[in-house]
């Protein structure tokens, strides 16, 4: 059968080549947290944020304070 993805927690994280992002779509409000590259521009995917809780584990996790929303 199916089997549930497995989290892909703990992305490795350089502040200094990757800016962590909030991504939200206008149409559907859907909201997805990950790192974009400085360089290159690549956004990784790391969690999709369904409640506040989530953005909170996020920030926790990677030691965050403020994340930077894109549209």
């Amino acid at each position: 059968m199916f089997k549930k993805k497995k989290s892909i927690f703990p992305i490795t994280y350089n502040p200094k080549t990757h800016i962590p992002i909030l991504k939200c779509s206008i149409c559907t409000g859907e909201q997805v947290v990950g790192f974009k590259d400085k360089a290159t521009g690549h956004f990784t995917e790391v969690m999709l944020i369904r409640t506040p809780q989530d953005l909170e584990t996020f920030k926790k996790t990677y030691n965050l304070q403020n994340i930077t929303k894109e549209y």
